[in-house]
């Protein structure tokens, strides 16, 4: 390497050249959304995947007009905090829990009161 590479800004410049370099080919998609727009996004050959729905620039959903539409995947239901503890209890246990409870709540507001009283005398 008889070339000096001082005053070079190493890592911000590359020196490859594109010569004997082929791209990937690529086929173009096009989307339409509800308002018109048309948006072509390339995608490589070899994708196994084209989505069929794409984000347009106007925020809508653009779908590409020559492929049918997929079939909808039915949604999950969401478990939420009472599904899971009625897959442990009955309504009937809940109901004895809560009394449980509640009793367990207002003997300790009545020792609370006392105390209460009794600081005040």
């Amino acid at each position: 390497m008889a070339e000096s590479m001082r005053g070079t800004r190493l890592g911000a410049l590359s020196y490859e050249t594109d010569a004997h370099v082929t791209p990937a080919e690529r086929m173009a998609v096009t989307y339409v959304c509800p308002q018109g727009h048309r948006s072509v996004v390339p995608y490589s050959v070899e994708a196994e995947e084209i989505p069929f729905e794409w984000t347009c620039r106007c925020g809508n959903i653009a779908t590409r007009p020559d492929v049918e539409a997929p079939e909808a995947k039915p949604e999950k239901h969401q478990r939420t905090h009472w599904d899971m503890l009625l897959e442990r209890r009955t309504i009937a246990e809940l109901e004895e829990l809560l009394a449980e409870r509640l009793e367990l709540l207002h003997q300790m507001q009545g020792v609370g009161r006392r105390r209460e009283l009794r600081k005040s005398a």
